[in-house]
């Protein structure tokens, strides 16, 4: 679950998929090229990489950016069936639903995993 210092006002899950070599300063372009929302705001920005498997989260703490990423081993993020051009903006709540694997679509949960090792 997300737990970002500062209170969280708004959530933007970016449309498109995200090239996942871009680290902060590459998202931080896209927010402000795409989404034009100022950085410093108490908002999370949320990418997704093409095949769905990978979740950045950018925000700013304080004095600085934060970057938390996620990895499925196995699942995919589910996201709305229909992307759109512009920034979606689901809830706090709705985003830890997305991380725990459910699908705000069918309401479905990942399955657990229990792996031996990292592969």
């Amino acid at each position: 679950m997300m737990c970002p210092d500062a209170k969280v006002e708004k959530v933007f899950l970016y449309p498109k998929p995200v090239d996942f070599r871009k680290s902060i300063d590459g998202l931080a372009a896209l927010v402000e090229l795409d989404i034009k929302v100022a950085l410093v705001d108490p908002v999370l920005f949320v990418f997704l990489n093409k095949t769905r498997n990978r979740v950045k989260i950018l925000y700013w703490e304080r004095n600085g950016f934060c970057l938390w990423l996620k990895r499925l081993d196995s699942e995919r993020f589910k996201t709305s069936p229909d992307p759109t051009d512009e920034a979606i903006i689901p809830t706090v709540q709705e985003l830890n639903w997305l991380l725990d694997g459910f699908d705000l679509w069918r309401n479905r949960p990942h399955q657990v995993l229990m792996p031996r090792y990292v592969a």
